[in-house]
């Protein structure tokens, strides 16, 4: 076993629990959608968060595929993942806890908690972009991830979080979570495109 294989079977075994919980707290409201009102701002806070979950994977591999066995890395992945967990778990309401009669109301649902779950997205963010930015101190080679793009990417993604977790006003609030799902599925409507032109992958053999 390599030093990142035993980096992401702890790593990656916490994102799990967060992929769990989403997908739980959805299968979860589908199980009492006679009382649900849907509305549209929960489900694309969980649809960010969800993208943003792949994006982790993606990093992981980017970012740590190189880092050796320690315990330091270990305990900044724990961090990462754990700040990721509460933001996935709040996501969706506990809707077996509000009783069997309760209306469920998920527009309410993302205006009570939106603060906390955009602010545990950002803060999961945060020490990956800071780690990435200290590297080409100890390794010049890391100067070449910071192209403009990314920085530009960064920009975009922190400063549209942290409006929809900070600001006052709906109206700013929804133009953020607008924004950063946007930015980010045209991110992944880019790796498609890539996936395609490069001419997908042939069958396996054997």
């Amino acid at each position: 076993m390599s030093d990142f294989e035993f980096f992401f079977s702890f790593y990656g075994l916490l994102l799990g629990l967060s992929v769990a919980e989403l997908t739980g707290g959805f299968a979860r409201l589908l199980h009492e959608r006679h009382r649900v009102r849907f509305g549209w701002l929960t489900p694309l806070l969980a649809l960010f968060v969800a993208i943003d979950l792949v994006t982790f994977w993606v990093q992981a591999w980017f970012y740590f595929r190189g880092a050796p066995f320690n315990a330091a890395v270990l305990l900044v992945g724990l961090v990462i993942a754990a700040t990721f967990y509460i933001a996935a778990s709040l996501t969706f309401p506990r809707v077996l806890a509000e009783g069997a009669e309760t209306p469920i109301d998920l527009d309410a649902h993302f205006w009570a908690h939106r603060r906390v779950v955009f602010g545990c997205v950002l803060a999961a963010n945060a020490p990956v972009w800071l780690i990435v930015g200290l590297m080409p101190l100890a390794n010049e080679a890391w100067l070449e991830i910071w192209s403009a793009r990314l920085i530009i990417g960064i920009s975009i993604f922190a400063t549209c979080t942290a409006a929809a977790a900070f600001s006052r006003s709906r109206t700013v609030v929804v133009a953020a979570l607008l924004g950063v799902l946007g930015y980010t599925l045209y991110n992944f409507s880019r790796a498609g495109v890539a996936l395609v032109k490069s001419g997908l992958w042939g069958p396996s053999v054997g």
